[in-house]
């Protein structure tokens, strides 16, 4: 019994974080997309504004400049590329390519707005970015559409290597059958 909360237990420890992260991303997209002031070149908070403010203390202010030669399509791309991270991470669709894309999402925020932060823990950008490595790592194994093409392409059937219950638990090992 207390083998089986433990696996059940060890097998759902990243989904917590999945739905956080996906509903995070999503919600920040969906936020800059329907902000009144997040294009508006001359508003306070916008994202010209606030390029201007992180270029003079960005570790990398080439990645200041070069957004800042297309603030708007650079925006876009931060909103559109939040809400595919999240929406990915939630449904599980190709896990772990949505963690990288909010990974990397995460990264350029860190170099460029958040860098100057001091001390650096408060800046929260690179903790978005330590929370989306388990995922770029895991995947979606669980409760995702990645696990549903997988069982379907599979017919169901086990397949050598895949993760489930008996290779989740801690110090299991695979032998080959006696010859």
């Amino acid at each position: 019994m207390l083998e089986t909360v433990r696996d059940t237990a060890r097998r759902y420890a990243l989904l917590p974080l999945r739905i956080f992260l996906g509903a995070t991303f999503v919600y920040a997209g969906l936020d800059k997309l329907t902000s009144p002031t997040f294009f508006t070149d001359s508003a306070p908070g916008s994202l010209v504004g606030i390029l201007h403010g992180a270029k003079g203390g960005a570790a990398i202010p080439a990645m200041v400049d070069l957004a800042l030669k297309a603030p708007h399509g650079f925006g876009y791309a931060i909103a559109f590329g939040e809400i595919a991270a999240g929406l990915g991470t939630l449904a599980g669709l190709l896990g772990r390519v949505a963690a990288a894309g909010g990974a990397l999402v995460s990264l350029s925020l860190w170099l460029t707005v958040s860098w100057p932060t001091t001390p650096y823990y408060y800046g929260n950008d690179l903790a978005y970015l330590m929370a989306w490595l388990p995922l770029v790592l895991a995947g979606a194994p669980y409760l995702s559409l990645d696990a549903l093409i997988r069982r379907r392409r599979t017919g169901g059937r086990r397949v050598p290597g895949a993760r489930g219950p008996a290779s989740a638990r801690a110090g299991s090992v695979r032998t080959a059958p006696p010859a």
